[in-house]
């Protein structure tokens, strides 16, 4: 409880999860870029809601704009640095806060996508940590206004994956587990690389998918073609993944070898897969409001992480030999939302289909 933590980014993901660490007793400090979000939390706590009543918390964090930052040198060094902002920003992110770090201090990826790569180039690999928000859907709707989406512990699937890039299972590790089941149920896993494409697949099947089409998750599913072009997405992630050696963990739910078959069209599997994806709005794990980040971004005009997520996929497909066709599709059709070419449409998903 004495560590002093950081989270660089307080936005659904790194406002949540440092959120319920602060009101839950941690030492923790949110720094944002998002001045009336920062303002709003200091003057009227950080307002987290869930599926559920029961599940409402009003944290009241230390919080700091990044013109603030500075102060830091003033004050007791940090001992783990979460940066939960965008991938492109990463970087920048992880610069600013290396300089305040404590001797034995490490910096967590609490991202979407894959950028343990991009922190190790300015920390080092021995100070990077993976954390992966595996089945956390939530949303900064307002300042200092942040919902969760999905349902709090989900059964037989834990919420939250952390893993060290070698693999080894470490006291650090085991300590930032235990911190993070103070908010939700958390893996401490010696697969992160496996669990970290499995989490690419899953947001390579439903971000761009919102984006273009303008869509929430529960609606986007109910559509046939849409589903089948979701189905596609994420069959090809699988196989080029599985052609990298990585030991993947399910794909939201589904196993992810039968996902593939599913996608090249094993109507059996097809079956099975399309069946879980439509219960999932019938079981209360998913709110109406769910809307995957790149679908928020897109509502609020911002940069969409399209070339980290379905970019990688594909990008990575290319080296190996395995072309990934519906990726390429999608990245063209929300690029062309994103730049203001045409509005977001089912349309652009039919086109694909």
């Amino acid at each position: 409880m004495n560590k002093r933590i950081v989270v660089v980014g307080a936005g659904a993901i790194g406002g949540y999860t440092g959120g319920h660490l602060a009101h839950n007793g941690f030492d923790v400090t949110l720094v944002d870029p998002w001045p009336e979000h920062v303002e709003a939390i200091r003057k009227d706590g950080l307002a987290i809601e869930g599926v559920s009543e029961a599940e409402f918390v009003r944290a009241r964090p230390k919080t700091l704009h990044l013109t603030e930052v500075q102060q830091l040198a003033k004050e007791r060094p940090i001992d783990i640095a979460l940066i939960s902002m965008k991938s492109y920003d990463t970087e920048w992110a992880t610069l600013m806060i290396r300089q305040y770090l404590a001797p034995a201090a490490y910096v967590v990826s609490l991202q979407n996508c894959i950028n343990e790569e991009r922190i190790a180039g300015i920390v080092g690999w021995g100070k990077t940590v993976g954390a992966i928000a595996a089945l956390l859907s939530a949303e900064l709707y307002a300042p200092g206004m942040i919902r969760r989406t999905g349902a709090k512990n989900p059964p037989g699937h834990e919420v939250y994956r952390v893993g060290e890039v070698h693999g080894r299972i470490t006291p650090r590790i085991e300590e930032l587990g235990d911190m993070i089941r103070t908010v939700d149920s958390c893996k401490v896993t010696d697969n992160l690389w496996g669990e970290r494409w499995s989490k690419l697949c899953v947001n390579g099947m439903h971000n761009g998918v919102s984006a273009a089409s303008g869509l929430s998750g529960n609606d986007m599913r109910q559509d046939e073609r849409i589903r089948r072009v979701i189905i596609k997405l994420g069959g090809e992630g699988v196989r080029i993944g599985q052609a990298l050696g990585y030991r993947l963990e399910d794909i939201a739910g589904q196993d992810a070898d039968k996902l593939a078959r599913a996608a090249e069209d094993d109507r059996s599997a097809l079956d099975e897969v399309e069946s879980l994806m439509l219960a999932l709005r019938n079981s209360q794990q998913r709110s109406e409001h769910q809307r995957p980040s790149m679908g928020q971004d897109m509502q609020k005009g911002r940069r969409t992480e399209i070339d980290f997520i379905n970019g990688v996929i594909a990008e990575r497909g290319r080296e190996i030999g395995r072309a990934a066709p519906t990726h390429e599709k999608l990245i063209a059709a929300v690029k062309k939302v994103e730049l203001g070419q045409a509005p977001p449409s089912p349309e652009h998903l039919y086109a694909i289909a």
